[in-house]
């Protein structure tokens, strides 16, 4: 049986039945999951974010979400990752909090997935994110 993205997001929620139920009733298509059980997510700025996205290169970048207005991206990383990551201007989601969610599946507006998950479990890799935020930043130049 295939994985979706949606099951395995499911899979992060305390009770995922009762929250695939939850989220196929919802008529936002968003909900609440908590962070630091299957991955954390660390949040940049939209004008770093975007960019850092495309470095990634094809296939090669986990999933990622945009908020509202694009002024934050959000990229979801292994757990434990947000208590050990050290630099300024990055937002880190871990254990002990929530972050909103929207449907892998479908299109929204607000909060929605740049790079969906796949269901294969596949999450940023905090290093080359790294790279990739510092290479971002330096073609910003004013950053």
């Amino acid at each position: 049986m295939e994985i979706t993205g949606l099951d395995w997001l499911a899979q992060a929620a305390p009770d995922p039945a009762a929250f695939r139920e939850q989220w196929e009733r919802s008529g936002l298509g968003l909900v609440l999951l908590p962070a630091g059980r299957r991955w954390d997510v660390l949040s940049v700025p939209g004008r770093l974010g975007r960019p850092a996205v495309d470095l990634f290169g094809a296939g090669a970048c986990g999933p990622v979400l945009a908020d509202f207005g694009d002024e934050h991206v959000g990229f979801l990383v292994p757990v434990g990752t947000a208590a050990r990551w050290i630099g300024t201007g990055v937002r880190c989601t871990g254990e002990g909090t929530w972050i909103v969610v929207p449907h892998p599946d479908r299109r929204g507006r607000g909060v929605r997935w740049l790079v969906p998950p796949d269901g294969t479990g596949r999450l940023n890799d905090p290093v080359r994110l790294e790279l990739a935020l510092h290479e971002a930043a330096a073609a910003l130049g004013d950053w």
